[in-house]
């Protein structure tokens, strides 16, 4: 298998709530048709798109039990170009609906960074990493 991630999707609790969100903070729709069963968003990464889908539909379309609860077990990252950065994002996120997990701080890595909730509850870190380039 070649390494590669080309659609990245969350099962979300409210579907139009987390579009609302997700647009407030930028992201763009990527197909128009049927989204109000399910959102996809373009990336700044080329060939990758971001999903929205019921939680509970994401659940029957794999066919497992949607009984997830806790630590989801992964967060997703979004990068910026400084510490400063980092703040502003993780202030629009809260202004746009997300819970503020973790302010952005100084960590052991060597980087900044910060953590909000989505209204679905799903964990992103934003991150000010000095050894990243982002261009």
């Amino acid at each position: 298998m070649k390494p590669k991630v080309s659609l990245i999707t969350l099962g979300v609790d409210d579907l139009q709530q987390s579009r609302r969100f997700y647009q407030t903070l930028g992201f763009e729709l990527a197909v128009e048709e049927n989204t109000d069963k399910v959102v996809f968003f373009h990336l700044s990464t080329p060939g990758v798109l971001f999903g929205l889908f019921p939680r509970a539909e994401l659940a029957k379309d794999a066919q497992i039990p949607n009984d997830g609860q806790g630590f989801s077990g992964f967060s997703l990252a979004h990068n910026v170009g400084s510490p400063e950065a980092v703040d502003q994002t993780l202030a629009e996120a809260v202004a746009a609906g997300a819970q503020l997990v973790k302010a952005g701080e100084k960590v052991f890595w060597g980087g900044y960074s910060g953590y909000f909730k989505d209204p679905s509850g799903f964990l992103w870190e934003v991150a000010h990493n000095p050894f990243m380039d982002l261009t």
